[in-house]
């Protein structure tokens, strides 16, 4: 039998949370079962790949920051590959298949993807295979598993146009079976076969007679006909690689810097805490001041910082319960690659510190809220002793129950924790967790304050983010890192605990580093900014108002803030300092809106959010931006406000310049390039 040499491709991958990063990771695993062997690399990794020198073809697995900007870690590719000076075939040679992820509910959709594809075409590289769009608001894997799926009869094609031998070419068309047909290889389906017949129905899951005559309602614990009746095609089990040890001493408490070997980081006290909104708002609004007159931080008006967070100690505590360390919780763990694993580039990840505890690694280094994916629920069945909860943890994680996982575990942010209170048989080994759950990020925040204004001072603005109960999740919850953060301020503010809380810091690079005042004072600014988008102005305007005060003859352009909110009472932030930029001549015109009422409740034509401003000062608005070189800046919520604001920009443009929305979106384009419409937005 004439054994055929697997096929080489790079696999590369751009993330920012690690989506991108685990997608790649599963396309590698599913690579050798077709034939193939992928060399996996980061999009930061520039020294361990060359595209110029590169023969075999190229898959791409990238995702989109909030700005419609590649992920922070591929930025240096993407400047890169954008080199003005580059000749139209620079990259002729090249064959490849991009896999974009984003999130249709922010402006610029899978943009990331769509600026690798666009300058590779324009380098004269082709496609082997349609570039993939996944949507994160309806589910990635509505598109990424049937993209993956597709990807290896492209690849064994694109294989056998690169041979002249027909021995050779027959020989590829032996492996690919009827992938041309169906898009699926013949032993793969031969797999899925006999997981069907594993999986079919157990009386478990079956109704009972009692609920014949009723309508069952189906949940995160159990599914309904036809689900719960047919056979399932549920992915491969993921091969482990991890070996954990629990040794018998005290784990060491690692420094968190070492959490972040790249940056430096610094602990800074809490000096003040104030609430910005009254009693009674929708939303909880605080700000923080910490004291970095002792760190080397130089942060400018506009530019964001990440706070090093923990997650929440009772959540910790209970799920070190589930997994049944409660007793070995202060050990010391001992993290190895686990020998023969079938894990192509396996290794420790380097987030977890050597000798670390294991409430440590489940307190700072694992993100334990996140949502587990497929191939994590598929793991846990592996570690499910009743039967009618490993159906329906497999249901969960197969094709045929693709809406019941987006409805009861992505739509609902289920998190590791909540599946193992639905399903109590369940009880994972640590390893699992380590393997399947991402690092836990630091949360980055925008600065509210000039150095100017607060010398040593650094002030920033949150709203406290609240889950409400559900039936998967009862107990209410906070954000991990706003609820922190509300825990400490409350420290701060009482008389009978005296120490001062502290917080772990960096700086971080902007993936905008336009957002910032611009070095040319005559040049109008517009600022929008509902909610707490405004932070970043409030330091743009401190940092003005110190400027006009050194500078009093200078030229200074004018400067529009549109506010929103939705209470002039409740939660109308900053508005005292905001009506003290007005009367000193630092903000020239404040526009201000509110979303469930209008000032002394008389005026019903009220604008009700900030883009019904801007279309009553649409004139005014043209007139800064394409005659004044004015600059347009955008923070606060992306999936609506941001989207909502572009729109209206286009129709401004439209009505104002006379012209078609093809024109206005190249308008707007244009401002883009020219780091004249710039954006902070988060989701």
């Amino acid at each position: 039998m004439c054994v055929v040499r697997k096929k080489r491709f790079l696999l590369l991958y751009g993330t920012q949370k690690g989506q991108a990063q685990a997608i790649a990771e599963e396309i590698g695993q599913q690579a050798d079962s077709h034939g193939f062997i992928a060399d996996i690399f980061s999009l930061q990794d520039l020294d361990k790949f060359c595209l110029e020198e590169e023969k075999d073809p190229v898959v791409i697995v990238i995702s989109t920051t909030g700005t419609g900007e590649p992920p922070e870690p591929a930025a240096k590719f993407v400047r890169g590959i954008q080199y003005k000076e580059l000749p139209a075939d620079h990259l002729a040679h090249l064959r490849y298949g991009i896999l974009a992820l984003g999130d249709s509910e922010f402006t610029f959709f899978c943009n990331g993807g769509k600026i690798v594809d666009r300058r590779l075409q324009e380098l004269g590289a082709k496609r082997f295979y349609d570039t993939g769009c996944a949507d994160d608001s309806i589910g990635l894997e509505l598109v990424v598993d049937p993209w993956i799926e597709g990807l290896w009869a492209a690849l064994n094609r694109e294989f056998m146009k690169r041979t002249d031998d027909p021995k050779k070419t027959e020989e590829m068309k032996s492996t690919v079976g009827d992938q041309n047909v169906q898009n699926v290889p013949e032993n793969l389906d031969l797999r899925m076969k006999e997981i069907n017949l594993n999986v079919s129905p157990t009386p478990s899951t079956t109704l009972p007679k009692d609920d014949a005559s009723t309508e069952a309602v189906p949940s995160l614990a159990r599914s309904v006909p036809p689900l719960c009746q047919c056979s399932l095609t549920v992915p491969s089990l993921p091969a482990p690689y991890l070996d954990v040890q629990i040794l018998d001493c005290l784990g060491k408490e690692a420094d968190l810097s070492s959490l972040y070997p790249g940056e430096t980081v610094y602990r800074v006290p809490i000096t003040q805490t104030k609430r910005l909104t009254a009693e009674g708002a929708v939303k909880t609004a605080l700000m923080l001041e910490l004291d970095i007159a002792h760190t080397d931080m130089d942060l400018q008006p506009g530019d964001a910082f990440c706070v090093i967070c923990p997650n929440p100690p009772e959540e910790v505590s209970d799920l070190i319960n589930k997994i049944g360390l409660a007793e070995k919780r202060k050990y010391q763990t001992c993290l190895t690659v686990k020998s023969g694993t079938k894990k192509r580039g396996a290794s420790i990840p380097n987030y977890i510190p050597e000798k670390c505890s294991v409430e440590f690694m489940l307190t700072w280094c694992l993100e334990i809220r996140a949502t587990p994916k497929k191939a994590m629920i598929r793991a846990l069945v592996e570690h499910t002793s009743d039967a009618g909860e490993r159906r329906r943890l497999q249901e969960l994680c197969s094709k045929q129950g693709g809406s019941d996982y987006n409805h009861f575990v992505r739509d609902l942010s289920v998190g590791i924790l909540d599946l193992l209170n639905v399903f109590p048989s369940c009880r994972p080994p640590i390893e699992l967790l380590i393997e399947h759950l991402p690092k836990l990020q630091a949360r980055p925040y925008s600065a509210a304050s000039s150095r100017l204004f607060h010398p040593g001072k650094l002030h920033f603005v949150f709203n406290i983010v609240e889950f409400a109960p559900c039936v998967e999740r009862p107990v209410p919850r906070r954000g991990v890192c706003t609820g922190w953060l509300a825990k400490l301020s409350t420290m701060q503010n009482s008389s009978e605990d005296p120490a001062t809380p502290q917080i772990c810091i960096f700086s971080r690079p902007s993936s905008s580093s336009s957002f910032h005042l611009p070095s040319d004072t005559s040049i109008p600014i517009v600022m929008v900014g509902p909610g707490t988008g405004l932070a970043p102005f409030i330091g743009f305007l401190q940092h003005r108002e110190k400027l006009r005060q050194q500078n009093g003859d200078g030229p200074f352009g004018e400067s529009w803030l549109f506010f929103g909110c939705r209470s002039h009472e409740k939660d109308y932030l900053f508005r005292e300092e905001l009506s003290s930029f007005v009367e000193n001549g630092t903000l020239t015109h404040l526009k201000v809106s509110f979303s469930r009422e209008a000032p002394g409740g008389t005026e019903e034509n009220h604008p009700k959010y900030v883009q019904d401003y801007l279309k009553i000062y649409s004139k005014e608005i043209i007139k800064l931006l394409t005659e004044l070189n004015g600059i347009l800046y955008v923070c606060g919520d992306a999936k609506n406000m941001a989207r909502d604001v572009n729109d209206t920009l286009m129709n401004i443009i439209c009505a104002e310049l006379g012209v078609d929305k093809l024109e206005a979106m190249k308008t707007l384009a244009s401002l883009r390039d020219q780091k004249r419409y710039v954006q902070d937005v988060w989701c």
